[in-house]
């Protein structure tokens, strides 16, 4: 195998774990059962891996893959942060209308 399919594999790699984590956080529907499924365990699993090859393979990438990993990253992590806000919200409603029914 040549170095020009080991990139394509490797960009193809960052993308598939970009797509699930995406998947998992809910933000993009499972074209498998064409719903949105979201648990936050998953995704963090898979940003987790990323991270994980970022780490293991520093000083073996092209300028272009390590920004294109870093950046993929970037954009998961942010996502990932909304959503456990948005979790930490919801569970923080609860909360609040028992404090204003005393």
């Amino acid at each position: 195998m040549n170095d020009v399919n080991h990139n394509i594999l490797f960009m193809q790699l960052i993308i598939q774990n970009q797509q699930i984590a995406m998947m998992a956080m809910g933000k993009i529907k499972n074209p498998v059962t064409d719903k949105i499924d979201r648990n936050l365990e998953h995704a963090k699993i898979y940003i987790d891996t990323l991270d994980m090859l970022l780490l293991k393979t520093k000083g073996n990438l092209s300028e272009y893959e390590e920004k294109f990993l870093g950046e993929t990253l970037k954009e998961l992590k942010l996502n990932y942060i909304d959503e456990m806000d948005k979790d930490k919200k919801n569970t923080d409603k609860p909360k609040e209308k028992a404090e204003k029914e005393k």
